[in-house]
């Protein structure tokens, strides 16, 4: 397991944040760092037709070693990390044999990572927990997941005698800022489907995610001097601030769970003279989804009605752009790709949690796309923040859950080989 770990400490010692900011792919030069050092690597542990464009998308192939005709399947990860929280400096720590008792991360700044308020910690005692040093995100997100298909295809080539068809891995840009898909080539990629290696805790396996869409609405306001404004003031803040107060009350990500969608304010700027709401939206239900886009046109309307006499044109203008949808209209029609992965689980004896992705995955678009793409355990916990944690142990099962699905896949006449891979839809 050192191996292991040793490659993921490499990895996430490697700054590669995204910037939503940016217009160019991939958002940041700092990516490419761990983006050719993959490359080198791939080609160095034995794999075939290493590629990588000039956008950083990097394609492998293991070639099949059985005679008969199996499907080719892919493994996908994302090399960037969250903007959320800073990704340069990373100073990892490694917890070996936890003993279920609190996590002191920085000592200086008193940051503590404690199973109090953490409970999920517990049931990894008496493993190997990496974290951080307070300071930063670990970056498990996604770098376990990169760590555990550059292991299994390593095992994989130094195991000849497991048997597995022909094997696409992918590792690309910027999914924090979600764009991971977007030039991802799906036809090149020549897979019948795939999996991302992007969950959280070990047993997760969802192909089921929320229905997105992001909302930027802006408010106009009249600034005139404080002592003389009754009647002509228009404070722009303040209509925000209400049409905040119109959202449905407890429909928001703290009061959420499971199935249950919810409007997420997450930035407010804002004047007298103009303010810029922005919010997401998210829904697994498509129905619920497309009412939610709608109320935020019913809440505009309904403010601006009310100051269209004072004001003398829309003081509210809003943009709702969908995101991505639910990944399990596509990967229902190819259900047993699922039940291959869980059927991986079972027979190395982990529990699957087979639930809905609170969020999206570049799996979701990949979906849509053409290539159905269900979401398998990384490992890790409490991504994009300092407490971001992941069990060493949880890699290892992970990189066994690739290779076993790898040898189930391969089985004999276990599926229809007849569809070929799918292309851009």
């Amino acid at each position: 397991m050192q191996h292991i770990i040793d490659r993921f400490i490499s990895y996430v010692t490697i700054d590669t944040e995204s910037d939503p900011n940016s217009q160019t792919t991939p958002s940041t030069e700092k990516q490419w760092n761990l983006a050719n050092k993959l490359v080198e690597e791939l080609k160095t542990i034995g794999l075939q037709d290493v590629t990588i464009d000039d956008k950083a998308y990097i394609m492998a192939t293991l070639p099949s070693n059985v005679d008969h005709e199996v499907p080719v399947i892919g493994f996908v990860s994302h090399f960037d990390t969250s903007p959320d929280f800073s990704g340069a400096n990373v100073k990892p720590q490694i917890i070996e044999n936890y003993d279920g008792k609190d996590i002191v991360l920085n000592a200086e700044k008193n940051i503590i990572l404690s199973p109090n308020y953490f409970k999920d910690l517990l049931q990894y005692k008496g493993q190997t927990i990496i974290t951080t040093d307070g300071t930063t995100l670990l970056g498990a997100d996604d770098k376990a997941g990169i760590t555990e298909i550059v292991s299994a295809m390593e095992y994989l080539i130094q195991h000849p005698e497991i048997k597995h068809g022909k094997i696409r891995i992918g590792f690309t840009p910027d999914e924090e800022i979600g764009r991971g898909a977007h030039h991802f080539d799906v036809e090149k990629f020549g897979a019948q489907w795939a999996y991302t290696m992007d969950g959280s805790q070990i047993g997760e396996l969802e192909y089921e995610n929320f229905n997105a869409a992001g909302a930027k609405i802006t408010f106009k306001g009249k600034s005139v001097h404080p002592g003389y404004a009754k009647g002509k003031m228009i404070n722009s803040m303040l209509i925000a601030n209400d049409f905040i107060n119109e959202l449905p009350k407890g429909e928001t990500p703290q009061e959420t769970k499971g199935y249950e969608g919810f409007f997420h304010v997450h930035h407010l700027t804002g004047s007298i003279e103009e303010t810029v709401l922005e919010l997401i939206i998210r829904d697994h239900n498509k129905v619920k989804f497309e009412k939610r886009k709608d109320l935020i046109g019913k809440i505009a309307r309904k403010i601006n009605k009310k100051f269209a006499k004072q004001f003398g044109e829309d003081i509210v203008t809003t943009e709702v752009r969908d995101q991505y949808y639910n990944m399990k209209e596509k990967v229902l029609p190819v259900k047993h790709i699922v039940d291959i992965a869980e059927k991986a689980m079972r027979e190395l004896n982990i529990k699957p949690i087979i639930k809905p992705i609170r969020g999206g995955t570049d799996g979701s678009q990949l979906s849509y796309m053409g290539l159905p793409c269900p979401n398998i355990f990384a490992g890790g916990h409490n991504f994009h923040g300092k407490y971001e944690y992941v069990p060493a142990e949880s890699i290892q099962k992970a990189t066994e859950v690739i290779v076993k699905i790898a040898e189930l896949t391969a089985i004999q006449g276990a599926f229809d080989v007849t569809e070929k891979p799918k292309g851009k839809r």
